[in-house]
């Protein structure tokens, strides 16, 4: 039997770490959820935003400084935060980082 899904062994090891800037790709979407993976290098951040949908970040792998509505907290390998749609947030990289994004649509 065939069925859609993803199958991704080591997220860590999915994407090569840039040099300088960020890379991300989308590993899966549909009309109810999406899922990308974000690398960055030391230093690089997205800078304050906000998005249409709850969403769910996931740090894989390294060190980064996140700013969610007027909070600052520090988040490493491990971390896990759920923002409501609207909420400002933004992403620095301390060290290389390996971070997982998944809006959830509906």
């Amino acid at each position: 039997m065939s069925e859609n899904y993803l199958f991704v062994e080591d997220l860590a090891l999915h994407l090569t770490v840039p040099e300088r800037g960020i890379l991300s790709m989308t590993l899966q979407t549909d009309e109810r959820s999406k899922i990308i993976q974000f690398v960055f290098a030391p230093g690089q951040e997205l800078s304050a935003h906000t998005a249409p949908f709850p969403a769910i970040l996931y740090i894989v792998k390294g060190e980064a400084e996140l700013i969610l509505g007027e909070d600052t907290k520090q988040a490493a390998a491990g971390t896990l935060v759920h923002m409501p749609a609207q909420l400002p947030h933004s992403v620095k990289a301390k060290t290389e980082l390996v971070m997982l994004l998944i809006m959830l649509k509906s």
